[in-house]
């Protein structure tokens, strides 16, 4: 028994101490953006920590993340459209820094690209089309990595539904990248009100109605801080807008 202490003992002293798992300033901001729709000073927060630790080093993670952040910046805590461009801007500047360094990773690529298209919907789509070579090329690239990104189909949709279709726009391709996304994913929500948008554009407002419903009464949302913060809300909207529409 004394031998078998002593041992443990001598290993203690000579083995090298093996680190816990140390968790990254990414996995921190994602841990408090988790759900952000029960306090959205989390996004904040998550912001002020990365852009911190992007200063000490620039990690390829905590510079996705913080385009990711900036995205949610904009689309729920920025009041004004300055607030907005601003927030867009800068997610796109972090996220095409993060593309430089990885150039193969699809995050990156994907929140390059929707803070990209983001600014130009915000900035107005007429004065942004310098950017939509960007934003186009970060789709091919998103889906040639990942051709099941629900996120990556809703951006293609997007961009296929805003710009006239003198520089590319098309409705009918604009639906069915939405209605793929769909396909691999029918509980994420935010494409779904996208669906539903093209549709009230097309007058189709029996069909938007149904999308529409389909998002509010969302019992297993993919995203359960979005669905709360932004789609449901927006259903909710969009389904008033038609209450006389035929």
């Amino acid at each position: 028994m004394f031998r078998s202490l002593l041992l443990l003992a001598l290993l203690a002293i000579v083995l090298p101490v093996v680190p816990a798992h140390a968790e990254t300033p990414a996995d921190a901001a994602r841990a408090l953006i988790k759900r952000y729709d029960e306090d959205l000073t989390r996004i904040d927060r998550a912001r002020d920590l990365l852009e911190a630790a992007i200063t000490k080093e620039r990690r390829v993670d905590s510079l996705i993340t913080l385009s990711y952040v900036y995205f949610l910046v904009g689309d729920v805590r920025a009041r004004t459209r300055e607030e907005k461009l601003a927030a867009y801007d800068r997610g796109r500047q972090v996220g095409e820094r993060a593309v430089e360094l990885a150039p193969r990773d699809e995050e990156a690529h994907l929140w390059y690209g929707i803070n990209s298209g983001r600014w130009g919907q915000t900035n107005g789509v007429l004065r942004s089309l310098f950017l939509l070579g960007t934003v186009k090329k970060e789709i091919e690239i998103v889906l040639e990595l990942n051709p099941r990104s629900v996120r990556g189909r809703a951006l293609a949709g997007n961009v296929l539904m805003e710009v006239p279709r003198i520089v590319g726009g098309d409705r009918t391709e604009a639906e069915k990248q939405f209605r793929r996304g769909l396909k691999i994913d029918p509980h994420f929500t935010a494409i779904r009100v996208d669906l539903a948008r093209l549709m009230i554009g097309d007058k189709r407002y029996d069909e938007a109605r149904q999308e529409l419903t389909r998002v509010v009464e969302e019992t297993a949302p993919t995203n359960i801080a979005d669905w709360t913060a932004k789609d449901r809300p927006k259903a909710r909207e969009l389904l008033e807008s038609l209450r006389d529409k035929k």
